[in-house]
C-alpha cells in the first residue's frame, strides 16, 4: 500500500493519536522531525503534515511508515491532504523554480552583474510576473509569495554567485549556480531563453502538471519548464508529426529512427506499423519565433529521444548519430 491508499479516516486517527500522546513523543515514537514546510490543521488546531501522514498509514495497513519511505514535499503529502478534503497551512514558500530563476539572473545581468533592492522597479515588476506563472499551485503560496524582498534577495544570491565575485557570497542554491554559471557562459542563449518565458508566461492559463519537467529525472533542459513544455507540444502536434511521415513517405524511405535505424513495424509487425516518435530540433529559446515546418521535425525511436533529452545541454540527432557509430565501431 501506498500514500494513495490513506483514507480520511485514517487521518482522523492518526490525528486522535497524536493528540493522546502530545506533539512531541508522538514525533519521538514514529520517528518523524517538526515540520518546516507546512502543517495540517483540524479543528484550530496544527500537526506536523508527514508525520500525521505516515503514521496514517497504519490504519490501512498494519504498518506506519518510515520518514525515509516517502516524500513530505507539498506535490506528495500536500496533495494527498487536501483531496482528502484537510487544510494545509504553508509556513514558507516553495523553492525557485529554474524558470523563475532565469528571469532573477537576467535581471541581474541587465543591471551588471549586480543585485537590485526591493524597490527597484525591474524587481516589482518581476515579483508580479512570477506571481502569474503557472509553476506553483496557489494552495502552495504564502502571503508573501515572490515578494519584492524576495527576488531582491534572489538576485543578490544571483550576482554574488557568478565567477570572480571577490566579495562575501550569500547561501545560493546549487541550481542558483548552474543558472549563473549558463548565463555566464551562454549570455546570448540565456538572455533568448529568458525572453521566450516572458512571451509565454500568459499561454498556459493552468497550473503546470507536477512532473511536467522531468521523466525519470532525464528529461529536461537548460531554459527551464515553460520552453520545454512549448516544445514538446510542438513534438506531440499530430499534424505535424502525420507530415513529418509524409514527408518520409513520400520520399520512398522506410518510418525510422533517424539515428539508429530502428524500424517499429520491421521488428513488431502490423502493431508497429507508422509509429515513431518526433523530437523538434530548434532550440529552446527559439520556441515560438517561428511557425514549426515538418522538417523541423526528427523522427526518433523511443531510446534515442530520450538519450538526446537525458541531460540539460541536448545534443542533435547528428550528433548522437556519431555516438551511436563510435560504439558500433
Amino acid at each position: 500500500m501506498g500514500l494513495s491508499d490513506i483514507t480520511r479516516t485514517a487521518v482522523l486517527q492518526a490525528i486522535q493519536e497524536c493528540d493522546t500522546l502530545g506533539r512531541t513523543d508522538f514525533l519521538q515514537r514514529y520517528g518523524f522531525k517538526e515540520a518546516r514546510s507546512y502543517l495540517l490543521e483540524y479543528e484550530g488546531r496544527t500537526y506536523d503534515s508527514k508525520a500525521v501522514v505516515g503514521v496514517a498509514h497504519k490504519f490501512v495497513s498494519g504498518r506506519a511508515l518510515e520518514s525515509s519511505e516517502f516524500s513530505g514535499g507539498e506535490q506528495h503529502v500536500g496533495r494527498l491532504l487536501r483531496d482528502l478534503d484537510f487544510q494545509v497551512r504553508f509556513l514558507r514558500d516553495p523553492p525557485w523554480e529554474q524558470d523563475e530563476i532565469i528571469l532573477a539572473c537576467a535581471l541581474v545581468v541587465d543591471n551588471g552583474w549586480k543585485e537590485l533592492r526591493s524597490g527597484d522597479a525591474g524587481v516589482t515588476e518581476l515579483s508580479a510576473l512570477l506571481r502569474r506563472l503557472p509553476l506553483h499551485p496557489v494552495s502552495a503560496r504564502s502571503d508573501a509569495f515572490r515578494s519584492p524582498h524576495s527576488v531582491s534577495r534572489k538576485t543578490t544570491d544571483l550576482a554574488t554567485s557568478r565567477p570572480g565575485y571577490t566579495g562575501a557570497a550569500t547561501k545560493g542554491g546549487k541550481l542558483d549556480k548552474e543558472v549563473v554559471r549558463a548565463f555566464w557562459e551562454e549570455p546570448e542563449r540565456m538572455t533568448a531563453a529568458a525572453a521566450r518565458i516572458r512571451a509565454l508566461s500568459g499561454e498556459f492559463e493552468e497550473q503546470l502538471p507536477v512532473d511536467d519537467s522531468v521523466e525519470g529525472e532525464e528529461f529536461s533542459a537548460v531554459e527551464g519548464r515553460l520552453l520545454l513544455r512549448a516544445h514538446r507540444s510542438r513534438e506531440r502536434d499530430p499534424k505535424l508529426r502525420r507530415a513529418r511521415i509524409d514527408q518520409v513517405r513520400k520520399k520512398g524511405l522506410p518510418v525510422a529512427c533517424e539515428v539508429c535505424e530502428f524500424d517499429f513495424g520491421r521488428f513488431y509487425g502490423e502493431r508497429g506499423q507508422g509509429y515513431i516518435e518526433c523530437h523538434h530540433v530548434v532550440p529552446l529559446h527559439h520556441i515560438g519565433e517561428s511557425r514549426t515546418r515538418p522538417e523541423d521535425l526528427a523522427l526518433l525511436c523511443s531510446n534515442c529521444h530520450r538519450m538526446i533529452h537525458r541531460s540539460k545541454d541536448w545534443i542533435t540527432p547528428e550528433e548522437l548519430r556519431a555516438v551511436v557509430g563510435r560504439q558500433q565501431r
